[in-house]
């Protein structure tokens, strides 16, 4: 009777005990935590997901005892520095956040070990909600280190206005933007006809190689390294410089929203989520101003049997703390924010993709769910390119950040000098085409220099 007795007292007091750990290692209302947060959706004053935030913070939040701070809302270049610098413990940098928003590439930069494992702490059946090709990008190995909280794809937006007054004059329709080449002799014929003024801008040249090599039957990354000896490199250059170098396409540095504003372009290739940054009204030269609309286009092709287009945005990070309060509070926010209406509302504020089953197939549903018109007539673009667009992801390796990145500074430095060549050239009265052609070529044996010296 006092053996029974004993292990009745001894699994009580276990039981006691484990009840009394687990309620510590969970925020409430009397043991309140403060997650810090830096992400990329908008800016301190424009920020759907600072307004998702606020939500969560006087509902769900309070009650649980969970307060999310955002300190930081800038660019993903920006934050990998910033996390790069935390990480490393440099003079000056800040704590790493408890939250941020980032590429599957930091976690090589922060360090995979310091990541919370999302997996721990959702279920599987909570996992399963989740659209297949969006978690799969967030796992290493078996620790799911970023979870999918709004995705996107990449899109050609347009100023129809003052693209209608061009192809009035000119003949040049819109189906020419459907494809690459197309889109690339449009540029050209712009430029002259604008007396100057590049078409478009490309924000993101690795993104576009990296498909455009997909669609010839090459790769891009090859054992973690670029791979611009491929044969369907040069396809996809050639094309690309040659209308670099001619002036259809602006070179500069900068986001391509500016530049509408001005004038300066009348396009851009870039995430469907820079809808957020379109204007309504240009600014021209002499301080008079016009009234715009713009167009979601799908992202051209580079052959119509393989339409294709990476589908990009990063996720949400938390980094891994001692304090268990911290990690459970985290999983509450990530929960929230995923769960379908939140997502939903937050998404189609931003221009992104919700990312799970369920949310996915009710915005495609009826894209009125998203109130902005504009916004309206982006998702029903994208519903086309998801019947018929394979998405990519792009390829995580060692130093994929640092790659990219000298290869968009690369590609930029080398179309520019051979952008200046051309004009002196031509100016001093050589054939057009003969020094485009040779330009071009020299180009992309420049390139391949410049890239083999960074590896």
């Amino acid at each position: 009777m006092k053996k029974i007795i004993s292990v009745i007292l001894t699994f009580a007091i276990t039981a006691v005990c484990f009840s009394g750990c687990s309620d510590k290692t969970k925020p409430d209302a009397d043991n309140p935590v403060t997650l810090t947060m830096w992400h990329v959706y908008g800016s301190q004053t424009k920020s759907p997901l600072n307004d998702a935030i606020d939500e969560f913070n006087d509902t769900v939040g309070r009650e649980n005892g969970v307060t999310v701070n955002v300190v930081s809302v800038t660019s993903s270049s920006a934050i990998d520095k910033a996390l790069s610098a935390s990480a490393n413990d440099e003079p000056g940098a800040e704590d790493l956040p408890d939250l941020f928003t980032a590429y599957p590439r930091v976690a090589e930069i922060v360090g995979e070990d310091k990541l919370l494992c999302w997996n721990d702490y959702f279920s599987d059946e909570e996992l399963s909600v989740f659209r297949d090709e969006f978690i799969a990008e967030g796992y290493f190995d078996d620790n799911l280190l970023m979870l999918p909280i709004a995705k996107s794809s990449e899109a050609l937006f347009l100023n129809k206005t003052l693209f209608d007054r061009f192809s009035a004059e000119t003949g040049v329709s819109d189906d020419m933007l459907k494809t690459y080449n197309g889109l690339f002799e449009t540029a050209n014929i712009y430029y002259d006809w604008s007396g100057g003024q590049n078409f478009t801008q490309i924000n993101d040249f690795y993104n576009y190689t990296y498909i455009g090599m997909k669609a010839y039957g090459g790769e891009f990354i090859k054992d973690g390294k670029l791979n611009l000896n491929d044969e369907a490199f040069e396809q996809v250059w050639l094309p690309l410089s040659e209308s670099a170098i001619y002036g259809g396409i602006c070179l500069d540095d900068g986001y391509a929203a500016s530049r509408w504003k001005t004038v300066e372009i009348i396009s851009n290739i870039g995430s469907t989520a820079d809808i957020l940054y379109q204007p309504e009204m240009v600014f021209y030269p002499d301080n008079t101003t016009e009234n715009i609309t713009s167009v979601s286009l799908p992202y051209p092709v580079f052959t119509t049997e393989k339409p294709a287009a990476v589908h990009r945005g990063g996720g949400l990070f938390a980094v891994k703390s001692d304090d268990e309060r911290k990690n459970y509070g985290a999983f509450i926010f990530a929960r929230w924010l995923t769960e379908k209406e939140n997502n939903l509302r937050f998404v189609t504020s931003t221009g992104y993709l919700p990312v799970t089953d369920e949310a996915f197939a009710e915005l495609f549903a009826d894209t009125s769910v998203a109130e902005n018109e504009s916004y309206r007539n982006l998702y029903d673009m994208m519903n086309v390119m998801m019947d018929s667009y394979d998405l990519y992801s792009l390829p995580v390796y060692d130093s994929a950040s640092d790659i990219q990145s000298d290869f968009e500074q690369n590609v930029k430095l080398v179309l520019k000098s051979a952008r200046n060549q051309y004009v002196e050239r031509t100016e001093n009265g050589e054939d057009k085409d003969t020094v485009l052609n040779e330009l071009a070529a020299a180009s992309l044996e420049e390139l391949k220099k410049l890239s083999n010296k960074d590896m």
